[in-house]
């Protein structure tokens, strides 16, 4: 009875969001060359070279294709570039996202154990939109490491590390700089994060409802 009683018992909202940010942050570290590689597809053509260009050796394609044109132009390592931001969005974007759901459901559900499916959505999207607000700087540099070029030739523009970063988007961009592309991301996040864990709360609540019925 008293191990039931201890496996019953609810973590705090400060284990909920520690073991959210930890959580992310491993998940980072395993997926960062697959998120390197994403971001060099999506921002490839911005030099203003054609396919047939200069740079066309460099060309990445399909996702292996580009890990595997990374690793041989730039070295290994350039598929963790930004990998010290990655951390850090996902230390405040993992803890507030996933992390504070809980305590948002039971907010919007009035205390009750037993929310229905709309105090979840809200809960899902409200966390959502808050961790990407309080992240966005954390992904902008990120993105901007993740897209730099380490090739000698390239003109564009590097960091010298991630703090030297942040600093240099405040210095030439403004403060505003750290959050470009906030409303968008908010907004996309939001809706993310609402279908990615009322779908988890839910088949989570009928498989151990399911569980206890097989027990009882």
């Amino acid at each position: 009875m008293t191990g039931g009683a201890a496996a019953d018992r609810t973590p705090s909202v400060a284990v909920k969001i520690f073991s959210a940010g930890s959580a992310g942050c491993v998940a980072d570290l395993v997926t960062f060359p697959l998120d390197t590689a994403k971001v060099r597809l999506q921002v490839q053509g911005e030099s203003g070279l054609s396919p047939k260009g200069q740079r066309a050796g460099h060309r990445y394609r399909g996702v292996f294709g580009t890990i595997y044109t990374l690793v041989k132009a730039e070295g290994p390592a350039s598929l963790y570039s930004g990998l010290v931001a990655g951390l850090h969005r996902q230390t405040c974007f993992a803890s507030v996202r996933i992390g504070l759901y809980d305590s948002m459901k039971e907010l919007y559900s009035g205390g009750t154990q037993h929310a229905g499916i709309l105090p979840r959505l809200l809960a899902g999207c409200t966390t959502g939109a808050m961790a990407v607000a309080f992240a966005q700087p954390t992904d902008v540099v990120k993105v901007r490491f993740q897209a730099q070029s380490r090739l000698p030739e390239s003109s564009a523009k590097r960091y010298s590390g991630t703090l030297e970063a942040y600093r240099t988007i405040a210095r030439d961009e403004g403060l505003r700089g750290l959050w470009k592309g906030c409303l968008p991301n908010v907004a996309r996040n939001a809706i993310v994060n609402c279908s990615e864990l009322v779908t988890y709360d839910i088949i989570k609540e009928l498989i151990l409802k399911s569980y206890s019925q097989l027990l009882f």
